[in-house]
């Protein structure tokens, strides 16, 4: 959990844990890997990679 807001992490465990997404970011909260490397290699904006976390979004079937 290094690096990540508790409000992130409280919103990446209260989302569907069906989205790949959430999924990707429950793996990355708990390997700790940050954001933006996750941004870096995917190749969107951190933001993205936020709602991608939250469930707000998912990632394109190409990136995942």
């Amino acid at each position: 959990m290094i690096g990540y807001t508790i409000s992130l992490v409280e919103k990446n465990k209260a989302a569907d844990g069906k989205k790949i997404g959430v999924k990707i970011g429950r793996a990355c909260i708990k390997r700790g890997i940050s954001v933006k490397e996750v941004a870096k290699i995917a190749g969107v904006s951190t933001v993205t990679v936020y709602a991608w976390f939250m469930g707000e979004f998912n990632p394109k079937p190409e990136i995942a």
